[in-house]
């Protein structure tokens, strides 16, 4: 053992650059320790990849619930036609062929419900470390079924699912397209996408640092938070709106109803309404240190008794009446503009 580690160092000193074999010598290990380490990952990232299929599919009935867990890996749900639930799980590693059996697949069936999860067996149990496999869901379900999927490392992807859609990740994407009963898209470190969405209640979605858009999008309720991210909201019709972010950009692009509500607040992203044939609102505006614009025209009123109309007005307050005046709107930011506009 005493010749053992003067033996390695003299050979990383070796495996050193001709450059850096002039400089100092704990130097030269450094690297060359470095340059070790740098190549023995790239060889377990360039081992092939080990994979096990598992196919199974159960009769789950029009109206049921399925629901799916997963800890890495990525799921995707679409809707289809008959009474049964499809599945297709797909396990990875790019270690020994061995790991795979670290991460079972669980799918239990219930009356009128379908459970399917990823348990992983982790290898610090046996060894100290933790296991490097994942598992990818791919699900086909009856359209009319409700929908709960979970992933804590990937995405997550809904489609044409008409019953109850709750979509959640903490570190990857929330995508749905064409959920008519959408209640829940979150994720934590990803962005969220919906298009084609719509609930007959209140429908929730957040990120903490990623950005939330939305396309088509019909609720009663709108409840949207942001830390980091942007909120692009195209061709969006609600009765109430709450809209909330720190450090994003805020675009509402849509209609309003008569007696709606939409609050709308950040601190240092910019806000812009664009809004389709507004019957009338009720303005309540203020940036601290950006302007406020409206391109309607408006009745200004307030504390000030001002109520001359006007078009293209710039402060950093307003209090205003358009049209019928039916509609409320509650605006603030801290550091960005405010602009209204009409489509």
């Amino acid at each position: 053992m005493r010749l053992t580690l003067p033996i390695v160092i003299a050979g990383l000193a070796l495996a050193a650059p001709a450059s850096a074999q002039d400089t100092d010598p704990a130097r030269v290990v450094r690297e060359a320790v470095r340059a070790a380490t740098a190549r023995a990952y790239q060889g377990r990232n360039a081992a092939q990849e080990q994979t096990e299929r598992i196919s199974r599919k159960l009769r789950v009935g029009r109206d049921g619930r399925v629901t799916i867990a997963n800890i890495s890996g990525e799921i995707a749900v679409t809707g289809g036609g008959g009474d049964e639930v499809s599945i297709e799980a797909v396990k990875r590693t790019r270690g020994e062929r061995s790991e795979l059996a670290d991460v079972e697949v669980v799918i239990e069936e219930r009356a009128g419900r379908v459970e399917i999860r990823a348990e992983h067996v982790r290898w610090r149990d046996r060894r100290g470390r933790g296991d490097s496999a994942s598992v990818d869901f791919t699900v086909t379900v009856p359209a009319s079924v409700s929908v709960d999927a979970h992933s804590v490392s990937g995405s997550v992807k809904v489609s044409g699912v008409r019953g109850s859609v709750r979509a959640e990740s903490v570190s990857g994407n929330v995508t749905t397209t064409d959920t008519p009963n959408l209640e829940l898209a979150k994720s934590v470190s990803g962005d969220v996408s919906l298009t084609g969405a719509a609930a007959d209640g209140d429908l929730t979605a957040g990120s903490v640092s990623g950005s939330i858009t939305a396309k088509g999008l019909k609720a009663r309720g709108l409840d949207l938070n942001s830390v980091s991210g942007d909120v692009l909201l195209t061709d969006v019709s609600c009765e109430r709106l709450t809209v909330k972010s720190v450090s994003g950009t805020i675009e509402y692009t849509g209609s309003i109803v008569r007696t709606g509500r939409y609050e709308i607040n950040t601190h240092s992203g910019d806000v812009r309404l664009t809004l389709s044939n507004p019957p009338g609102f009720e303005l309540t505006a203020s940036s601290f240190s950006g302007s406020v614009r409206s391109d309607l025209p408006l009745t200004i009123g307030g504390d000030s008794g001002d109520t001359s109309r006007g078009r293209g007005r710039e402060r950093h307050n307003m209090r205003a009446t358009f049209g019928d005046g039916s509609a409320t709107l509650s605006i603030r930011t801290f550091s960005g503009g405010i602009v209204i506009a009409k489509r």
